[in-house]
């Protein structure tokens, strides 16, 4: 695959860019990697994910990521990972010996940082402890762990094809491994669900005492079963009284909300999605994956690879699909759309750190936002108010060009 060399100038749309500023540090380098398939497809899922055979090709698949990995080296030379998240699909079908000579292979390849946070999502139905021990010897010491229910009738619902009893035990599974550090996803507003279902649900992910609960409402997203198929939601005063409960009930319990929809215990936020949305870099490998990288000259390139696994999979086609270089109008949106899901923002200082332009490219919309009562009025932080995270996307808007 080619890339633009460095010397030329950055071109959107026919027109030259002028050149941001250098780039004073790098941000954290994490890795994501993109394990394809489930066992079935959930019906409210537009994640990039698809059946799998009865044999997985792991050999083949960890051959293909190990060389996509090889393609971005040139451009995180000398910088070590401080994450490593697999996400899927449901990464926990590949065995612990397919994960372990991936592992090894990424390590050969980029050092790791000496407390490197590795998370491995799985779903209740695809435990086994001896796995799971396996997974945990390897260097794995987070796991994110997909719930969504505890109730059979939601679980039904939502396609999902494990049952309450197993989610519970998942959990217990997880900490007899070895996992001090878990999250579990948990939805709300499911079809026909009540305040109490939805409350009844959050206890008892509450009483399996995880480090970390993403908790977020169900959304039909275009390209599902759901979005063609639309169930029966919950009223928008009921999604309302939910939201209010169940945040009073987490915070109760001492998980403190730094994100939209991700709480944790004192210490235990997710460090790979922290990255993220700080506008910290990421590699992306594995079918559909999407990366971001910043270069010591102001560029900042987005790259997503091959979407079908048959394809990423086939030695004729590349792993890449695509790259582009965000423009100087797309920086604030791009900065601002992450940083703002955070409760608590960012420092204002990381905007110039992370983009090479200055404060003051902001000024105007940032004084419009805070006059509109969607940003607080704090220099030294970007960070939505209370109705700013209610309304973000009106946030956001005033930081489009």
């Amino acid at each position: 695959m080619t890339r633009e060399s460095s010397a030329s100038p950055l071109i959107f749309g026919g027109a030259a860019q002028s050149p941001r500023a250098a780039l004073p540090v790098l941000p954290p380098l994490a890795l994501y990697i993109h394990i394809p398939w489930c066992v079935r497809k959930c019906p409210y899922c537009d994640f990039n994910s698809h059946t799998a055979s009865p044999v997985l090709p792991e050999e083949e698949y960890v051959d293909a990521l190990l060389a996509d990995l090889d393609q971005d080296l040139h451009a995180v030379y000398g910088r070590e990972l401080s994450s490593i998240f697999f996400g899927g699909g449901t990464p926990s079908l590949f065995s612990a010996q397919a994960l372990g000579r991936l592992l090894k292979g990424v390590e050969q390849r980029i050092p790791f940082a000496s407390d490197i946070e590795i998370t491995l999502e799985a779903n209740p139905g695809t435990f086994e402890q001896e796995k799971f021990i396996a997974y945990r010897a390897l260097g794995i010491n987070r796991l994110s762990i997909g719930i969504q229910s505890f109730q059979q009738e939601k679980l039904t619902a939502l396609g999902r094809i494990h049952n309450g009893d197993e989610a519970v035990r998942a959990a217990g599974m997880a900490r007899q491994a070895g996992f001090d550090n878990f999250n579990l996803d948990l939805m709300h507003g499911l079809p026909d669900q009540s305040l109490d279902d939805a409350l009844s649900d959050l206890r008892q992910a509450i009483a399996l005492k995880p480090t970390h609960l993403s908790w977020y409402q169900l959304t039909l997203e275009p390209n599902t079963v759901f979005w063609n198929q639309p169930p029966t939601l919950p009223e928008d005063d009921t999604l309302w009284d939910i939201q209010e409960a169940g945040q009073a009930l987490l915070a109760e319990h001492g998980y403190a909300q730094y994100e939209v929809s991700a709480y944790a215990q004192p210490g235990r936020p997710a460090r790979h999605n922290l990255n993220y949305w700080s506008f910290g870099d990421f590699i992306g490998i594995g079918a559909g994956a999407h990366g971001k990288l910043s270069h010591p000259d102001g560029r900042i390139i987005r790259t997503w690879k091959t979407r079908l696994p048959k394809d990423y999979l086939n030695p004729k086609k590349r792993y890449q699909a695509g790259e582009k270089a965000l423009s100087n109008e797309e920086m604030p949106f791009e900065f601002l759309m992450n940083a703002l899901r955070l409760t608590a923002g960012v420092e204002a200082r990381l905007y110039p750190e992370r983009t090479g332009m200055t404060l003051e490219s902001l000024a105007e919309s940032r004084r419009e936002a805070e006059q509109s009562g969607l940003l607080q009025v704090e220099p030294s932080r970007l960070a939505a108010t209370e109705r700013g995270q209610l309304f973000l996307n009106d946030l956001l808007q005033k930081f489009l060009t």
